[in-house]
């Protein structure tokens, strides 16, 4: 009887570990939803309440532990301007002097009411080129080979983003370029940090998110006023499962730490 229950033991823990190393992203920035955060994006006023929007547990957009202490990292938004051009950057805070670039919005005013954007995910969290962006299906007839003359083929288009509340937010006459007070330790009072959640279980309740924003890999809106005041982390480190940490030691030393599914390995 007990080399059973040792056997059964064995096996159970053989597949919990393996169910932990599948419920694993592959990359650091799969626990951050570009989509949701375009989601909240839109239906924000201005960037203070787009902040507080992606913050909020119940809005499933937030799942990222880049630190491993435990618990959700704040993000922080502030807005880089440069003629009509704007980057909205959303970084997480990871320690005193620890911040990390996770995406940016990046919005292009085309015309006098028309405006377009797209959120890039930080390369340092996600594969290259990791764009979501909205979108709409428009119908286009062209001519037909078979029985019928015209056949109609839906093409997504590029949405022009100018009604967005938050998008007329920051091209009012009267705005301030937005930086958020928040930093390490100095957080909002509505605030409190939850536990992350599986990744499994965060990619099901951000899934409605997905259904008017759709990634892709082309790159259309990139500021190049941008990459001198990217924020990189000296504690992340690109990678496909899992989080190296670099921890200093003594006299100076750096050592990597790796990380796997929130646990120690």
């Amino acid at each position: 009887m007990k080399t059973y229950l040792a056997s059964l033991f064995l096996v159970l823990g053989i597949s919990t570990g393996i169910a932990q190393e599948n419920d694993t992203p592959e990359f650091n920035g799969d626990n951050f939803s570009l989509e949701g955060a375009l989601a909240m994006f839109k239906r924000s006023a201005s960037l203070e309440s787009f902040e507080k929007a992606i913050n909020e547990e119940n809005n499933n957009v937030n799942n990222l532990d880049l630190n491993n202490d435990g618990d959700i990292d704040y993000i922080t938004v502030e807005d880089i301007m440069e003629g009509t051009n704007h980057v909205v950057v959303l970084s997480a805070q990871l320690g005193d002097n620890e911040k990390q670039d996770v995406a940016t919005i990046n919005i292009e005013k085309t015309g006098n009411e028309e405006a377009h954007l797209q959120i890039l995910g930080d390369e340092d969290l996600y594969d290259e080129n990791t764009v979501a962006e909205p979108f709409d299906v428009e119908e286009k007839a062209i001519e037909g080979k078979g029985p019928s003359a015209i056949e109609v083929i839906p093409t997504r288009i590029i949405v022009n983003v100018w009604g967005w509340p938050c998008v007329r937010f920051v091209y009012a006459p009267s705005y301030r370029v937005w930086v958020s007070p928040f930093r390490w330790a100095n957080y909002p009072r509505w605030w409190r940090p939850w536990k992350p959640y599986r990744h499994s279980i965060f990619i099901g309740k951000c899934a409605p998110h997905r259904v008017y924003f759709h990634r892709t890999r082309k790159v259309i809106i990139k500021h190049g006023f941008y990459s001198s005041r990217r924020k990189s982390s000296t504690i992340i480190v690109k990678n496909r499962r899992g989080t190296t940490v670099i921890r200093k030691g003594r006299g100076g030393r750096v050592r990597a730490v790796h990380y796997g599914g929130g646990r120690r390995r």
